[in-house]
């Protein structure tokens, strides 16, 4: 009887804390995707591998972008518009202090544009795009805050806000 009760005890004292757990969590992120290769009309970007960790390279066709993108590599998400493929690259160069940054590469008819880095040392991100405004959010440096990217094919601009 007395091992009844301590079962539901426990049960009981397993619930609680597991609700106010998940009450004061901050957001879920979800995984990003990650590919070698995109085919476009324009080329097929791909990462280069390399048996060495941090050497990996992103390339279009078999030449290595400029300026050269090196590091662990993935292509996480791509956007295809009317005149253009946009993809966004994840980079680890191995930096423990930072792991983690991201470019944006615009392919189009006439070339391509790499974008400066930007990130906020976080694998967690979230991307959308709406017409042609890109936009990724990842957990700021700052805690309890959320760092907003958004590019519009040439320029980058970060703002952060609360977590909602």
């Amino acid at each position: 009887m007395v091992f009844r009760h301590a079962r539901r005890l426990a049960a009981v004292a397993l619930v609680a804390l597991c609700s106010a757990a998940s009450a004061n969590s901050a957001p879920s992120w979800p995984v990003s995707p990650s590919r070698l290769t995109l085919d476009t009309p324009y080329g097929n970007l791909n990462i280069a591998t390399s048996e060495y960790v941090y050497e990996s390279r992103l390339r279009i066709g078999d030449d290595d972008v400029q300026p050269p993108i090196r590091g662990i590599l993935n292509i996480t998400y791509a956007f295809s518009m009317p005149k253009a493929q946009i993809a966004l690259v994840s980079v680890n160069s191995g930096n423990n202090g930072c792991p983690v940054s991201y470019r944006w590469i615009v392919l189009e008819k006439s070339g391509y544009t790499v974008s400066p880095e930007f990130g906020s040392c976080s694998e967690h991100i979230k991307v959308s795009a709406k017409g042609r405004l890109f936009t990724l959010q990842t957990p700021s440096q700052n805690r309890d805050k959320i760092d907003i990217y958004t590019f519009d094919g040439k320029t980058i601009k970060r703002r952060t806000a609360p977590y909602r």
